[in-house]
């Protein structure tokens, strides 16, 4: 069974950092593209960073552009989101995710979340 946690949420003032990790443990297939989402109160959860498992390329939502940054370990088996410059709209549950390809994560297939991590930014 595949189990991730997250960690590294918490409050910090506009302007400051958080590193969030998410290590992944029963993943059983041979390729892992990982993921953060975030989701906000009163609004839908949005993809906020991608790492591709076969070359790990990045992708980034347009509102964390240039301040996030997305990684993984050299196992792929922890991805990081290191968050500057963090702004009170990038307040939300931050969810880690992890499938085959980021294909099939965007249709929810063969994927797995994590319980998620509190991030709230203050002005």
């Amino acid at each position: 069974q595949v189990h991730l946690v997250e960690s590294g949420g918490g409050s910090v003032q506009a302007g400051g950092s958080l590193r969030l990790s998410c290590a992944a443990s029963g993943y059983t297939y041979s390729s892992i593209s990982m993921a953060w989402f975030r989701q906000a109160p009163g609004k839908e959860r949005e993809g906020v960073a991608f790492i591709y498992g076969d070359n790990g390329r990045t992708v980034y939502g347009d509102s964390v552009k240039g301040r996030f940054t997305i990684s993984q370990d050299n196992a792929k088996t922890t991805t990081y989101l290191q968050m500057n410059s963090l702004k009170p709209a990038d307040t939300a549950l931050y969810y880690c995710a992890v499938a085959p390809n980021l294909r099939m994560m965007s249709e929810r297939v063969n994927t797995y979340w994590g319980q998620g991590t509190q991030v709230t930014v203050s002005s």
